[in-house]
């Protein structure tokens, strides 16, 4: 399931056979958060998960959550997002 979110996520085959310490911050993030995403859980929490990611790349995790529709608690400043993700919101 990993390399399928991965893919989703538009990384090539080539970027599978590279050393990860040569990827970029927003490759970097995109692991991070196929990891994360592949491990069944009741409850994912993010925090910031669009730092170092493109425009392009937003719109690629954020049809991600909206096609698997984990449970999510984030913390994230990309309103736009935000108000396509959430379903609650909590303010402190």
């Amino acid at each position: 399931m990993f390399k399928a979110i991965l893919r989703k996520l538009g990384f090539s085959r080539e970027l599978f056979l590279q050393d990860i310490a040569t990827y970029s911050k927003g490759q970097k993030k995109k692991v991070m958060l196929a990891g994360c995403l592949s491990q069944e859980a009741h409850l994912y929490i993010l925090d910031e998960p669009l730092n170092y990611l493109d425009i392009f790349s937003r719109i690629q995790i954020q049809d991600l959550l909206l096609e698997f529709q984990p449970t999510v608690l984030f913390v994230e400043h990309d309103r736009y997002f935000c108000d396509q993700i959430k379903t609650k919101i909590v303010e402190i």
